[in-house]
């Protein structure tokens, strides 16, 4: 997901998106542990989805705390 996709959904849709994100992630962890993960490639692209996703959230309840 990329970060002009990110910044043009509403906060809400970005929060459920978070969630989903994180509970991939969890069981692509729980797959790594027993050896049944195949695409460890993914490990890195959810992390980076959701750090861009916290960054886009962050700036906007920074953005709104300043108006």
């Amino acid at each position: 997901m990329d970060i002009a996709d990110i910044r043009s959904k509403p906060s809400q849709e970005l929060y459920e998106i978070l969630v989903n994100l994180r509970k991939e992630f969890v069981n692509l962890v729980f797959q790594k542990k027993l050896g049944q993960c195949n695409n460890i490639a993914r490990f890195s692209l959810i992390k980076r989805s959701i750090a861009r996703i916290l960054t886009v959230l962050n700036e906007r309840r920074i953005e709104e705390s300043n108006a």
